[in-house]
């Protein structure tokens, strides 16, 4: 058996992704390999319309501005990382999320 060193990562953020891109929601889908998070902004405002069956419908025009795909085992330390900072956000600004 091994004894593995502990990993200190040094993470480099390149200067045109520093200010980083504004989303107003994300989409979470996936395939049986990975899971992918697509940003959303909204495009134009919200319009009114008709879907196929004639029924009235709100139609909101979105972009995807960033698109991130990580591997399945890697979902649950993203899950665990934003609840920590959703957590330190609550104490730090006296708001709740809900």
């Amino acid at each position: 058996m091994t004894d593995e060193a502990p990993r200190q990562f040094e993470i480099e953020v390149p200067p045109e992704v520093v200010p980083g891109s504004y989303a107003d929601f994300a989409n979470v889908w996936h395939t049986p390999d990975v899971f992918v998070m697509d940003f959303v902004s909204l495009a134009r405002p919200p319009q009114a319309a008709t879907d196929a069956e004639g029924n009235a419908i709100t139609v909101v025009p979105g972009r995807v501005v960033q698109r991130v795909r990580i591997p399945p085992q890697q979902v649950f330390e993203l899950a665990k990382a934003l609840t920590q900072q959703l957590e330190f956000w609550e104490r730090e600004t006296g708001r709740t999320a809900s």
